[in-house]
C-alpha cells in the first residue's frame, strides 16, 4: 500500500472527484431507490479500491450474516431443484473483487495469483468442473445459464482465497481477520439460540423460509473445531475464557441443529482433540469414547429423539433395511443417493454429467462422480490431499503458537467437513466454504512468508518460494 501510495499519491487525492462525477450524473438520470442501490454499490467497491483488507473485513462479517435472494426457474430438471440462491457476500465479494483488482492494476507490481502450494490443485479441479460442465452443455445435459452460475459460486471461494493469500501480510492481520471471524460465529450463535424456544431446527441467519440447519451445523463444526485448536495450542491464545464461553454457545446451537451429519462429525472432531491432547492417556480417551457412548443418554430430548429416529421411525415405504436395522427415509434418501450417482456415472465415466447435469443429491463425493466423472474425483482428491497436507505441514512446523493453534484447528476442522461431507454437499456450500477458504488462504499465506522452522527430518513440507517484496509470492 505505501509503495503505490508513494508512486502515485495524486491519484489518491483525485480519485474522489473521479469517481463523484460520473456518479452525480448517473444518480440525476435515475429513480431514486435505483439511485441507492448505486450508491450502496459503490461503498464497498471504493472501500476495497482504497483500503482492499477493510474490503476483506467486510467480507467476513457478511459471510453468514447476509441477505439471501432466491433466482426462481433456474432448477427444473437439474440439481438445482430449490433454485440458484444469491446471498449479500455474493455481491459483496464481486465489488469488494473489483475494487482490489483494480488496486492491483493501478499499483503495476502485484499479482493477482499469488504461489502458492494448492494453486495447482484448485485450477486443476475447477479445470475438471469447467470441461465437465461444457460436455454436458453440449450433449444438453447442462443448462447453459444454470451451470454457468453454479461454476461461478464454485469458483468464488477460490477466488477469496487468492485475494486473501495476496492481502494478507503479517500476523496481525491473520490475528484481527480470525477475531473476525469469531465474532462473527458468536452472532450467528447467539441468533441460533434464540430460535430454540419456538421447538424448530436452528438455522443462520437469512437461510430462506425453512432454512438450511445441516449448512449451520457444517459451519458449526469448523468453527468449533478451529476454537479448539486455539485453546489446546500452549501460548497461543492469553484469555482464553471468551473462546471457551464460544465453545460451549456454539455446541448448544450445534445439538440445536439436530443434523445428525453434523453431529458424526463433531463427535469425530472431539476425539481427534482429546486424542491430540492426552497423546498418550489412554485413560482420558476412554473417558471420552465412554462419553460419546452415554451421551444418547443424557443430551436433551431432540437431540435423543432425532438420533434414535434413523433406527425407529415407523414403517414407510423407500426405506432402506440393513440386515435387521431398518434406517429412515431421509438416510435412506442419502444412501440411495449413492448408488443412484454410480448409476449416473456408468453414463459418462470419464467426465460425468456436468456441473447440475446429474440428479440432485445431499452427499458430496457422489455428487462429485456423477457431476465431474472420473477426472473429476482425481482432482478432487488432489485437492483434498493438497488441503490437509497443508494444514499438517504448519501445524507441525510452525513457530508462533497461534499459527499453530489456527493450523490446527483448520486441521480438525477440516477433518470433520469430509465427514460431514457424507451427508452434505458440504465442499460446495458457500457458507461452510468461505469460512474455510479464508482460514486456508490465511494459514498456508503465513507458512510460505516464513512463519514456520525449516524443514527437517521426515516432517511433510511445503515447497516454499523465495521471499520477496514485489507480491509475486505470498
Amino acid at each position: 500500500m505505501r509503495a503505490i501510495e508513494s508512486r502515485a499519491p495524486w491519484f489518491f487525492s483525485v480519485l474522489p472527484v473521479l469517481l463523484a462525477v460520473p456518479f452525480a450524473l448517473l444518480i440525476s438520470q435515475t429513480r431514486p431507490s435505483t439511485s441507492l442501490l448505486v450508491v450502496a454499490a459503490a461503498i464497498p467497491l471504493v472501500i476495497a479500491f482504497l483500503s482492499p483488507l477493510t474490503g476483506l473485513f467486510l467480507l467476513v462479517f457478511s459471510m453468514l450474516l447476509g441477505l439471501e435472494f432466491l433466482v426462481g426457474g433456474l432448477g427444473s430438471g437439474t440439481t438445482l431443484g430449490r433454485g440458484l440462491t444469491l446471498r449479500l457476500d455474493d455481491f459483496l465479494l464481486m465489488l469488494v473483487g473489483v475494487g482490489w483488482l483494480g488496486r492491483v492494476a493501478v499499483s503495476g507490481h502485484e499479482k493477482v495469483f499469488v504461489r502458492t502450494p494448492l494453486n495447482r490443485t484448485i485450477i486443476l479441479y475447477m479445470a475438471a468442473c469447467i470441461f465437465a460442465t461444457l460436455i454436458g452443455i453440449l450433449a444438453g445435459r447442462v443448462r447453459p445459464v444454470a451451470g454457468t452460475f453454479f461454476l461461478l459460486k464454485y469458483y468464488e471461494y477460490f477466488f477469496l482465497f487468492f485475494m486473501t493469500a495476496n492481502l494478507v501480510k503479517t500476523m496481525d492481520q491473520v490475528r484481527h481477520l480470525v477475531t473476525a471471524s469469531l465474532v462473527t460465529c458468536a452472532l450467528v450463535t447467539l441468533y441460533a439460540i434464540a430460535q430454540i424456544p419456538s421447538g424448530v431446527r436452528v438455522s443462520a441467519p437469512f437461510e430462506g423460509e425453512f432454512g438450511e440447519p445441516n449448512t449451520l451445523g457444517g459451519y458449526l463444526v469448523f468453527m468449533i473445531a478451529l476454537t479448539s485448536g486455539l485453546l489446546v495450542t500452549e501460548g497461543a491464545i492469553r484469555n482464553k475464557w471468551p473462546l471457551v464461553g464460544l465453545l460451549g454457545l456454539a455446541t448448544i446451537a450445534l445439538q440445536a441443529t439436530l443434523s445428525r451429519a453434523s453431529f458424526l462429525a463433531a463427535a469425530v472432531v472431539a476425539v481427534i482433540v482429546v486424542c491430540h491432547v492426552s497423546r498418550r492417556n489412554l485413560l482420558l480417551v476412554s473417558g471420552l469414547i465412554i462419553g460419546l457412548l452415554v451421551l444418547p443418554l443424557v443430551a436433551p430430548a431432540p437431540v435423543i429423539e432425532r438420533v434414535t429416529h434413523t433406527f425407529m421411525q415407523t414403517h414407510q415405504e423407500g426405506q432402506i433395511q440393513i440386515g435387521n436395522v431398518r434406517v429412515d427415509t431421509s438416510t435412506s434418501e442419502r444412501l440411495n443417493s449413492w448408488k443412484e450417482s454410480v448409476a449416473v456415472w456408468k453414463k459418462s465415466p470419464i467426465w460425468g454429467q456436468g456441473v447440475t447435469g446429474g440428479p440432485f443429491m445431499d452427499a458430496m463425493y457422489p455428487r462429485v462422480l456423477s457431476e465431474t466423472g472420473l477426472i473429476g474425483v482425481c482432482a478432487f482428491l488432489a485437492l483434498i490431499a493438497a488441503l490437509g497436507r497443508s494444514g499438517l505441514t504448519v501445524a507441525i512446523q510452525a513457530t508462533d503458537p497461534y499459527l499453530k493453534g489456527l493450523a490446527l484447528g483448520f486441521l480438525f476442522g477440516f477433518i470433520g467437513l469430509l465427514v460431514h461431507a457424507v451427508g452434505a454437499n458440504t465442499f460446495i456450500i458457500v457458507r461452510i466454504m468461505e469460512p474455510f477458504w479464508l482460514m486456508a488462504a490465511l494459514i498456508t499465506c503465513m507458512y510460505m512468508r516464513g512463519q514456520t522452522i525449516p524443514n527437517s527430518g521426515d516432517i511433510p513440507t511445503i515447497a516454499r518460494q523465495p521471499q520477496t517484496t514485489t507480491g509475486e509470492t505470498c
